[in-house]
C-alpha cells in the first residue's frame, strides 16, 4: 500500500517500537483488502472501520501504532501457533501470518456472527503462508488435547478475565496479551503462564472496545451495560480524584439496583419516543437519583472523553495523549 513505509518511519521517530519483521509485515499487507471503508485515516495513524453491522455497530481496524505496540510485545517467533480472541478483519491475523512464516500458526476466534462471516471472507481471499483460520468460540470446546497448542495469545478487545478453556491451552512460558479490564478503561498486560502461576506485566492504561461486538449492541439504557460502566468509571475516578463517602455510597447503591433490574426489560432504538424513553425504568431509576447525580454527570463526562494518540500522523500538530488508544468507543 502506497505511504505504508512512510508511515512506519514517521512511527519510528515518534518512538513507536516497529521492529524489521513488523515493518516488513505491513508493507507487505495491505489494510485495503479487510475493509471497504476509507483506509486515508490509517495513513494517518488512526483507526478504520472495517465493518458497521446491521444495528449500526463499528468495529475497526486499530490504529497503525496499536497494532506496531501488540506485535512488538507478542515477540513473535517463526513457527509458533498465535490465538487471536477478536479478528479485527483479518487484518492483524494476516500479519501474523507473515511473521509466523509457513510452519506457523493463527488461529482467530470471533464470537460475532456477521465479524466472523466478513474475517473469513477477507482472509481467504488474501491466502496465507501458513495455517489460517476464523472459528466461533465454541470450537475452543476440547481442545485442551488439541495437538498444537498455543505459545501466544493476542486478545484484540476489552476482556475482564482469559477464559479457563484458553488458559488451558497456552505453553507453559508462552502469554497472553491483551487490554484487560472494564469497558471505560483498561490495562495492557502480558500475561505469562509458568507452569500453573500466572505473572502480569503492566504495560500502561488503554481504551478498546470490547472484543465481542455483540456488548457494543446494547441499549444505551441496558441496565448491566450502564452498570459496567458506572463501576469502571467509580474506579477509574477513585484513583484520581477524592470521592466523598455520601456520594460513593450513593453510586454503589445505583449500580446495585441497575443489576437488580428485570433482565426482560423493553428494548429501546432511534425510533424510540420520548414517552418510552422517559418511561424506561432505567431512566425512571436515574431521574430519582438526579438531585445528587446531576451535578456528578459532567465529571463522568470528562472521564469517559478519550483522546486519541497519532504519534504516526504527518501533522506536526496532533496532540492526541500519546499513550491512550481509541477503539470503537461509542
Amino acid at each position: 500500500m502506497e505511504g505504508i513505509q512512510d508511515l512506519v518511519e514517521r512511527l519510528r521517530a515518534a518512538g513507536v517500537p516497529v521492529d524489521e519483521g513488523v515493518a516488513e509485515a505491513m508493507r507487505s499487507v495491505d489494510p485495503r483488502d479487510f475493509t471497504d471503508h476509507d483506509t486515508e485515516l490509517f495513513l494517518m495513524d488512526r483507526p478504520v472501520p472495517f465493518l458497521v453491522t446491521q444495528t449500526g455497530a463499528a468495529k475497526t481496524i486499530s490504529a497503525p501504532h496499536m497494532v506496531a505496540t501488540l506485535l512488538h510485545h507478542l515477540e513473535i517467533r517463526e513457527g509458533q501457533h498465535v490465538l487471536l480472541l477478536g479478528s479485527k478483519g483479518g487484518y492483524l491475523a494476516s500479519l501474523l501470518d507473515c511473521m509466523l512464516g509457513p510452519n506457523g500458526a493463527v488461529t482467530v476466534i470471533e464470537p460475532h456472527p456477521e465479524v466472523l462471516r466478513h474475517t473469513r471472507d477477507r482472509m481467504e481471499a488474501r491466502g496465507s503462508m501458513g495455517l489460517l483460520r476464523a472459528l466461533p468460540p465454541d470450537s475452543l470446546e476440547g481442545w485442551a488435547d488439541f495437538s498444537r497448542r498455543v505459545d501466544r495469545v493476542l486478545v484484540t478487545g476489552a476482556i475482564r478475565m482469559l477464559p479457563p478453556e484458553v488458559e488451558a491451552l497456552v505453553e507453559d512460558g508462552g502469554f497472553a496479551l491483551g487490554p484487560f479490564g472494564g469497558p471505560v478503561h483498561q490495562r495492557l498486560l502480558k500475561k505469562e503462564r509458568q507452569g500453573d502461576a500466572w505473572f502480569d506485566t503492566d504495560l500502561g492504561g488503554v481504551v478498546f472496545g470490547p472484543m465481542d461486538l455483540s456488548e457494543a449492541e446494547r441499549s444505551p439504557l441496558d441496565p448491566l451495560s450502564l452498570a459496567e460502566h458506572l463501576e469502571d468509571l467509580l474506579d477509574l475516578m477513585a484513583e484520581l480524584i477524592e470521592i466523598e463517602d455520601e456520594s460513593l455510597d450513593r453510586l454503589e447503591g445505583l449500580i446495585i439496583a441497575l443489576r437488580e433490574l428485570p433482565a426482560d426489560l423493553p428494548m429501546l432504538s432511534e425510533d424510540s419516543s420520548e414517552d418510552e424513553i422517559l418511561e424506561h425504568p432505567v431512566m425512571e431509576l436515574l431521574m430519582m437519583e438526579m438531585e445528587w447525580l446531576g451535578p456528578m454527570w459532567p465529571l463522568f463526562g470528562d472521564f469517559m472523553s478519550v483522546e486519541i494518540s497519532s504519534p504516526g500522523s504527518p501533522d506536526d500538530d496532533d496532540d492526541g495523549m500519546i499513550g491512550g488508544h481509541e477503539d470503537l468507543v461509542p
